[in-house]
């Protein structure tokens, strides 16, 4: 597309799928190359993906998520989740900075100390937000770097959480923050858009 505008006007949340719109781990390599440049907190990289093609595992998640249909009309489920303990990576993600020369010893202890404490401190509410503010962050940047490709997503939060992390293993450390549905969209199901408020309801400028 190229567009930006175009893109973002042309991104829908798709209601249905047309089935037998397989996607390749190619081209979803190719979204999820554009999606790690996405803006994470002190770049911990807190989102994960977990993608599901397997038809019976499908179903499974189809009931997870009360029987909705583009579950298994979909190419793909995607679950995205957080790392509520992703700052007890930050040495091995600052490692590389500290190799280059970007950051000296003293620098990169501090680094990884601040950002330490600064989680911990904050206590287990916190850590589940950052996870939740993170991985949306990443799920938004999904579904447009879809759209960029050819794709259409549905971001979806009804469905049960703890059904999902058991249907597909999830641990405990991992909060799920969406699921999204991927494939080529039936456009003969799509309902026109929304109201969308006008920016002057919804922005204020403190001058």
């Amino acid at each position: 597309m190229g567009d930006f505008n175009t893109l973002i006007k042309e991104r829908r949340s798709a209601s249905n799928f047309l089935p037998d719109n397989p996607i390749s781990k190619e081209e979803l390599n190719e979204i999820f190359e554009m999606v790690k440049f996405g803006p994470t907190a002190f770049n911990l990289q807190h989102a994960n993906y977990i993608v599901v093609t397997d038809s019976e595992a499908k179903e499974k998640l189809r009931g997870a998520a009360y029987g909705q249909y583009k579950v298994t009309s979909s190419s793909a489920v995607i679950i995205v989740t957080g790392d509520t303990l992703a700052y007890k990576d930050a040495a091995k993600i600052n490692e590389g900075l500290l190799m280059l020369g970007v950051l000296n010893k003293q620098e990169y202890d501090h680094e990884n100390e601040d950002t330490t404490a600064l989680y911990t401190d904050r206590g287990k509410v916190f850590q589940r937000d950052e996870a939740i503010r993170n991985g949306s962050l990443s799920a938004m940047l999904f579904m447009l770097a879809a759209k960029d490709k050819g794709w259409d997503t549905c971001p979806m939060i009804g469905f049960d959480s703890e059904a999902v992390k058991e249907i597909l293993n999830i641990s405990a450390q991992e909060e799920i923050v969406l699921m999204i549905t991927i494939g080529k969209e039936k456009t003969s199901s799509r309902r026109p858009r929304g109201y969308r408020k006008p920016v002057a309801e919804f922005v204020t400028y403190i001058d």
